[in-house]
């Protein structure tokens, strides 16, 4: 057996999240039975480096799997699992790494974009947050820095979690101009909590309608409540963007 590296992209709409789960479909579940079906109805279980939502996309996940190495070169599996995955799954490559290797564990850093548009627009609707009020970009420029460092984000999670701890190192949290009404919100660390992201943008949407301080940002983190952060803005406007290993 071989262990593989599998770079993806999904669109997370019809899907019940990454996670398998019973009497729904999830991406998980999709590719373990395009594999299945690939290696005579063996089932090969895969391993995915984070947990994405319901409805929420990705245009970078990897995943690893233990395979039979004598079946298909790389390419060749590239091609025909992507013959038999639905169109929303795309795989984009897949390289032998190490049998220790783990696609969650070894992970070092995620990278996650929301994407927000302020002008009506049909073709943005199932990938962005239609948000028409004036928002002051500066401001929630502002606050996102003071989300940088180690610091416990029990405030932007969802409630009674399997997590040890809710600590979470923030390498990078910026917003970006990225048409004329269009805006990306990226966040980078080494490890996010359920509903992190998504709650830490309804936050930071609330200091660009002048609802809120910049400033507001530091104690609600010092709170350790969510009952006083913003609420989780809709999962259709989230994407895992990027993930880092040391040596892959």
């Amino acid at each position: 057996m071989q262990r593989y590296f599998f770079c993806i992209a999904y669109d997370g709409t019809d899907f019940f999240g990454w996670q398998r789960q019973e009497d729904v479909l999830t991406v998980q579940e999709a590719i373990e039975q395009a594999i299945s079906k690939l290696f005579g109805q063996k089932h090969f279980p895969i391993t995915g480096c984070g947990r994405t939502d319901t409805g929420v996309h990705a245009s970078y996940f990897i995943f690893h799997a233990d395979l039979p190495s004598n079946q298909y070169a790389e390419d060749q599996l590239k091609y025909k699992l992507n013959l038999i995955l639905p169109k929303s799954i795309a795989i984009y490559s897949i390289q032998k790494v190490s049998p220790g290797l783990h696609a969650r564990f070894d992970a070092k850093s995620r990278t996650y974009h929301y994407f927000i548009h302020t002008k009506k627009d049909p073709f943005l609707n199932g990938y962005s947050l239609y948000h028409p009020q004036q928002l002051d970009v500066a401001a929630m420029q502002e606050a996102s820095l003071l989300l940088l460092g180690r610091q416990d984000f029990t405030s932007f999670s969802k409630l009674h979690t399997d997590v040890k701890h809710n600590y979470c190192e923030v390498y990078n949290a910026e917003w970006k101009q990225i048409a004329h009404h269009r805006l990306q919100f990226e966040i980078s660390a080494n490890r996010f909590l359920r509903n992190m992201v998504r709650a830490t943008v309804g936050t930071l949407l609330l200091v660009g309608e002048k609802k809120m301080d910049p400033k507001d940002v530091k104690q609600i983190l010092a709170n350790k409540n969510r009952g006083t952060a913003g609420k989780s803005v809709a999962a259709h406007g989230l994407f895992l963007a990027n993930v880092t290993y040391d040596g892959v």
